[in-house]
């Protein structure tokens, strides 16, 4: 079977979105809120992506474990989702529940995966995430935590009654001093977690739900 990743309508958009991400770094000095909701807003034209590396390990995770539901907390502009919405549709099962605070992605989010032919492997859900993931079905089978950092453990704790058993959770940025309470929880074998760090630019950590 072929990849949809490889798909050339896939490809190019994933390419275009990659590029504009590239220009991030030249909105650094905007002054930000410390509210979450002004931080998403200020932010609206700010992809803060997984890296091509970060999608392609995403995609072989579905992949490879097949789950019947996926959770992406951080949507954004739909690169991360576009790689699991492509694993979900080359499995064959399962479907995708992203969130996503800012109108504005919501919006591209959606018009992005129109364009790549997956709208209907996936859901996204407008609004705070502890609000708007509070219903996703379970069992959950791998969720990926990459939204605000400071509301990555609340995330996860959330949703930990719903983790399948061998479920896996993915985590981005851990290099960022704000993730160090989310690592302390899933690097301690009381919580249940079993996992390993994984090179890909500011870091990734894959822990199994044991």
């Amino acid at each position: 079977m072929t990849s949809t990743l490889l798909d050339p309508k896939v490809r190019a958009l994933l390419d275009k979105l990659f590029d504009a991400a590239a220009r991030d770094g030249e909105l650094s000095t905007r002054e930000i809120p410390d509210d979450v909701r002004g931080r998403a807003d200020a932010l609206a034209d700010v992809y803060m992506p997984i890296s091509a590396a970060g999608g392609r390990l995403l995609y072989a995770l579905v992949r490879a474990i097949r789950p019947k539901v996926v959770v992406e907390f951080g949507t954004s502009y739909g690169i991360s989702t576009l790689h699991l919405a492509a694993a979900v549709r080359d499995n064959g099962t399962g479907h995708v529940y992203g969130t996503e605070l800012s109108a504005t992605k919501v919006t591209a989010a959606r018009a992005n995966l129109a364009t790549a032919d997956l709208s209907d492997h996936v859901t996204i859900l407008e609004g705070d995430a502890l609000d708007t993931l509070a219903g996703v079905p379970g069992p959950i089978g791998l969720l990926l935590v990459d939204g605000w950092k400071e509301l990555s453990l609340p995330v996860l704790r959330l949703l930990e009654p719903r983790l399948a058993p061998g479920a896996l959770v993915v985590a981005d940025d851990i290099t960022l001093p704000s993730m160090r309470h989310y690592l302390d929880h899933v690097r301690d074998p009381a919580n249940g977690y079993l996992g390993v760090e994984f090179p890909v630019e500011d870091g990734m950590e894959i822990s199994c739900r044991v």
